[in-house]
This record gives structure tokens, sequence and C-alpha cells, in this order.
């Protein structure tokens, strides 16, 4: 590969952090862009992605969620000669009953990928399911660390993947001209539920933390009384819905045909994140 960099957009995220790390480990030029971040990208303002773009040749889209700006911004790629393309897209976008969508992510994350796949670049899709980071870096690892978790989501089972399979497979997906024309759906090798999810996280850090089901209005009326406005509260409600139905329970071999190896354990993430601090008492 030549020296032009890579462009790693919302550098600063659970999956783009890690890309820029893995990057980096492998010796290979990278401009790390976010709001806040080493190098000033900001989708909202449009003066930041040239300066982004020059001289890059390869960009992984972590795009901003309710919006169309990835196909203007892939259409400013191609005028800079950027050669590949890698999407954050996600498992569920093919079918319309996945979640409610008030907020108009899943028209804007269909215009991205098609606008990627449409622009004569080489491109490839990364479709994960729930991070199992959501645990440790993401909304529910407040309840973790007080040792309880209160969610809607019944006793329905999601197939976590790791944020770390999925910095590797699109670090592969950056890299390597064999990935190019294909979407990887990204799960855990299992499904397993909240109650099993937070005993294995107890397990691992041995703290006793518990899983607490919440009906819907139960768990809005307790964000409510928080301090979150009432629509904020739906719309998180509405996000951990498909949890319960067990719509992300199935699994996806896109780990697999990436990296020609299974994807981590729901248990290999807890243990490692439990070794690196990542539940601070």
């Amino acid at each position: 590969m030549s020296e032009q960099s890579i462009l790693v957009t919302g550098a600063t995220g659970k999956s783009g952090r890690r890309v820029v790390s893995r990057l980096r480990a492998a010796g290979l030029p990278v401009r790390a862009a976010s709001r806040n971040g080493e190098h000033a990208f900001d989708w909202t303002d449009r003066g930041t992605w040239d300066a982004a773009l020059e001289g890059v040749r390869s960009v992984y889209i972590v795009q901003m969620d309710g919006t169309k700006l990835v196909r203007p911004f892939v259409e400013r790629a191609v005028r800079h000669g950027v050669r590949r393309l890698v999407l954050a897209s996600g498992r569920g976008i093919d079918d319309p009953d996945y979640a409610k969508d008030g907020g108009g992510v899943r028209e804007g994350i269909l215009d991205s990928e098609a606008a990627v796949r449409e622009s004569g670049l080489e491109w490839t899709i990364s479709r994960p399911g729930w991070f199992a980071q959501n645990f440790s870096e993401g909304f529910f690892a407040d309840g973790i660390r007080a040792g309880e978790l209160r969610l809607p989501a019944g006793d329905g089972a999601a197939s976590f993947v790791d944020a770390e399979d999925i910095a590797a497979v699109v670090v592969a997906a950056l890299t390597d001209d064999r990935h190019a024309g294909r979407i990887y759906e990204l799960s855990g090798p299992r499904a397993v539920t909240l109650a099993e999810a937070v005993a294995t996280i107890s397990e691992a850090t041995g703290r006793d933390i518990r899983y607490v089901p919440l009906s819907a209005e139960e768990y809005v009326a307790e964000l409510v009384r928080q301090g979150v406005p009432p629509a904020d509260a739906r719309a998180f409600a509405d996000v951990v819905e498909p949890l319960g139905k067990g719509t992300d329970a199935y699994v996806s071999d896109g780990v697999q045909r990436a990296l020609g190896r299974p994807p981590r354990t729901f248990a290999e993430f807890a243990r490692s994140t439990a070794a690196a601090g990542g539940w601070p008492a």
C-alpha cells in the first residue's frame, strides 16, 4: 500500500478508535478525524471535509444517524481521488420492522449504503449488531457500575459483537483488496440474554450485579424522573425494544468470512474488559 493516509471518521468512537489503534500498530499512516480529535472533522460542517480527504487513499465512514450526508461526502471523496470506502452500517437495515424509527435513521443508512455502492470506488459495508461494549462504554455501562441494569428487554437475547472484532474486520477491508464489494453482517458466536450477559460480567468482575426487567412504561417513567425529557426517554425505550423481542438474536457469519476465525464470545469480552479495569467500582 502507498503512503497515502487512511481517513477514519468517528475516530474517538467505539469502533473508530480501535480501528485507528490497529492501523497504527501495523505502521500505517492514519488520519484520525472527529469533531474534537486529532484532525478536525464535523459532518455538519462541510468546510472540514476537503482537508480531511486531501491525500487520502481509503476512508472508514462512521455516519451521523438521521442524516443523508454520506452521499455528498462520497461525491467529494471521488473528486479527491479516494480509492476505497468502508461504511459502518447496521444489522436489520433490510427489515423495515426491525425497530421503531421515528428519527429517520434507517432511511439515512439505506441512502448511505446506496451511495457507497454507486460511487464507482472499491467499497465494503460493515453491518454490526449490538456492541458488547454497550455494557462497558455505552448506555448500559452506568447500570452495570451501579450494580443493577434496569431495561425494558424482558428475557430477550442478542448476539452481541465485540467492537474489537468489528475493528479487525474494518481494518482488513481498508487494507486488503479481497474485501471489495462485500457486505459483512457482524455478530458474536451465539445469542445471550440480558440476564446471562449481566451474570457473565458479574462473574468476571467478582461483583454482585443483577438485571431487572421493566415494562417500557416503567422504564420511560424512571428516565423522566431522572431528568430525561419524555421524548428522549421514549426514544431510548424504542432502541431497546428489539432486544426484548429477540430481533437481534440471530447469528451472522461476517467475522468468520472476513477474518477466517470465529468471533469473540461475550465471556471473552467480559473477562478482558474486567482485566483492563473497564468496570471500576
